[in-house]
């Protein structure tokens, strides 16, 4: 899920109605690129019944190749938003390749479409790695919310065939080495008593028939269970699993801090390194200088350090 304050349902339904009436993603003017970079956009890294899936791929001006790439998914409850979300793209200056993707949302497929499509992009840079000069033994995965979830997903399924799709370049490996889930959701059965717990007032909303879990699974989480286990990341967790570094507000109204520390203790059950950062008054959403340092060194351990 995405938003920043307790308002979020309302404003998702809000952004759904005028979604129609918006400028095309495709159509929109990009802002200007920071310094430092260079990007290849548009770049279609599947097709599903005629439909482009798309990466817009950053790359350091100056970087010894080749570069480790960071996958980084946006959040939007799985029903909005887009890969023009730049909050990945400091790493580019700092010797990383930031890919960008979409993903089919719930409006258009039900899971694990969304987890198909996470997979399918990371296939394709491997199997690209060399005309854009990425390093494929070391992809990094980082996602909010909702992208917090399928990054997790990605972390934790990457031994699991059934939800490997087939969108394509299928002798490529779709697993990532290193994973940073920014409050994703991780037992969808359990957010809404966790968010009844925590004292947040509208906690029936995940059990609602039209709230983003249902809208995800295809029904309401209570009468689908079976349905939303699957999409949960702690189904997963196995020790071959790659280190985690996990960031959530303690304040956070939208999805309960309980559900990272769910994916926290199945992590170090299973003996996979992992850090829970909590944020301390922050709500669903945050960022500093100081945060995306965190990030940043994670990611230099785990995607740097090992070439070294």
């Amino acid at each position: 899920m995405s938003g920043t304050n307790s308002h979020y349902f309302l404003l998702g339904v809000l952004a759904l109605i005028a979604m129609p009436f918006l400028t095309r993603a495709e159509d929109r003017k990009p802002a200007p690129l920071p310094p430092g970079m260079k990007l290849f956009p548009n770049l279609e890294y599947a097709a599903v019944n005629g439909k482009s899936l798309l990466l817009d791929l950053y790359l350091p001006d100056k970087a010894d190749l080749p570069v480790p790439v960071i996958v980084f998914v946006h959040g939007g409850g799985w029903q909005a938003g887009d890969r023009h979300d730049r909050q990945a793209l400091p790493l580019v200056t700092k010797g990383y390749a930031v890919a960008s993707i979409d993903y089919r949302l719930s409006q258009d497929a039900v899971f694990p479409a969304q987890l198909h499509d996470c997979k399918a992009a990371v296939r394709w840079l491997r199997a690209h790695a060399k005309a854009y000069g990425l390093d494929p033994a070391h992809i990094g995965a980082w996602g909010t919310s909702a992208g917090g979830h399928l990054v997790a997903l990605l972390g934790t399924t990457g031994d699991v065939k059934e939800l490997e799709g087939d969108e394509g370049n299928l002798e490529y490996s779709s697993r990532v080495q290193a994973v940073c889930d920014w409050f994703g959701p991780t037992d969808l059965t359990k957010m809404d008593e966790q968010s009844a717990a925590s004292g947040v007032p509208s906690h029936m909303h995940h059990n609602a028939p039209d709230s983003p879990e249902a809208k995800l699974i295809g029904g309401p989480v209570a009468d689908n269970k079976d349905k939303a286990a699957k999409a949960n990341p702690i189904a997963y967790v196995s020790k071959d699993d790659p280190p985690f570094l996990i960031m959530h507000g303690d304040k956070d109204p939208l999805v309960p801090l309980a559900q990272s520390e769910l994916l926290r203790d199945a992590l170090e059950k299973a003996g996979v390194p992992v850090k829970l950062e909590v944020m301390k008054g922050a709500g669903h959403g945050f960022g500093n200088e100081e945060i995306f340092n965190g990030v940043k060194e994670f990611f230099d351990k785990n995607l740097k350090g090992a070439k070294s």
